[in-house]
């Protein structure tokens, strides 16, 4: 849908899959694009391999990238935007009821997503019992598709956290960014945690790289949770602080080399036994 959009636009398109990354900063280099289309996290990927092969990413030719596929921060959204010196837009789909386009943050306003309500109808709802929940109240995300001929939905549950706001650069009703989803909740010592909370810390937080991962381990009777970061011993120490002051657990924070994500990036490391 994106691709023959795009050509239905008059752009030219040059399809890639995943991986290949220095690759992906050779076409870049040759081709010069001025619009990306991958997830937020690859993309902070193209820009280390960019640094790598010494490019500044902030020179290159991409001037605007559409993301999703990923729940993803403002903190990440302006560590985007500044490496590369391009505009960040929030794209909104899922392949069960369409793909990429079931919503997209517009360019006059950037403040949530307008959802395309001539073909979808939204409703957010208690997570746990199901109950309808007013616009403006964080729920899970439910789809209706209303034009779709192939494989319709109806009260799709998505198990995406968001809320339903009034529409202000459309007519249609917007959504809120995507913090996570509901079954991506973390449960530690009794504290409920999404990775997206340790996201915003890490990146606030000077000599982090925006790379990391969540391992969590049992201890006892007790889970236990460790973040992997790649950074200096003193800004590790200072995370260490802000997780436990911000969210109110205590966690380990450890220096490790974080794969680099060619799709959805994997945030969680589940080491409890089974």
């Amino acid at each position: 849908g994106a691709h023959y959009g795009a050509e239905r636009l008059g752009l030219a398109v040059i399809p890639l899959g995943g991986g290949m990354t220095e690759r992906q900063v050779q076409l870049i280099a040759d081709f010069k694009p001025e619009i990306i289309m991958v997830t937020p996290s690859y993309m902070l990927a193209i820009a280390d391999e960019m640094e790598r092969q010494g490019i500044d990413p902030a020179k290159c030719s991409l001037r605007l990238g559409i993301f999703g596929a990923e729940p993803w921060t403002n903190e990440m959204r302006a560590n985007i935007e500044n490496r590369l010196s391009m505009e960040a837009f929030d794209l909104y789909g899922l392949s069960e009821v369409i793909g990429p386009g079931v919503a997209q943050e517009c360019a006059e306003a950037k403040d949530g997503l307008t959802i395309w309500e001539d073909h979808f109808y939204p409703e957010v709802v208690d997570a746990a019992s199901g109950k309808p929940l007013a616009d403006g109240e964080k729920g899970e995300l439910i789809l209706t598709s209303l034009t779709k001929e192939a494989l319709p939905v109806i009260r799709y549950r998505t198990r995406d956290l968001t809320r339903l706001l009034p529409g202000t650069a459309r007519a249609m009703r917007r959504m809120e960014k995507v913090t996570g989803r509901s079954d991506d909740m973390l449960i530690i010592r009794g504290v409920n945690l999404f990775p997206s909370q340790i996201e915003e810390l890490i990146l606030r937080q000077p000599g982090l790289s925006p790379h990391y991962a969540l391992e969590i381990s049992r201890d006892g009777p007790l889970d236990h949770l460790t973040v992997l970061v790649e950074g200096n011993d003193t800004a590790m120490a200072s995370l260490q602080h802000s997780i436990k002051a911000y969210i109110g657990i205590t966690v380990d924070v450890r220096a490790a080399s974080i794969e680099r994500s060619i799709g959805k990036a994997k945030r969680v490391i589940d080491k409890r036994p089974r």
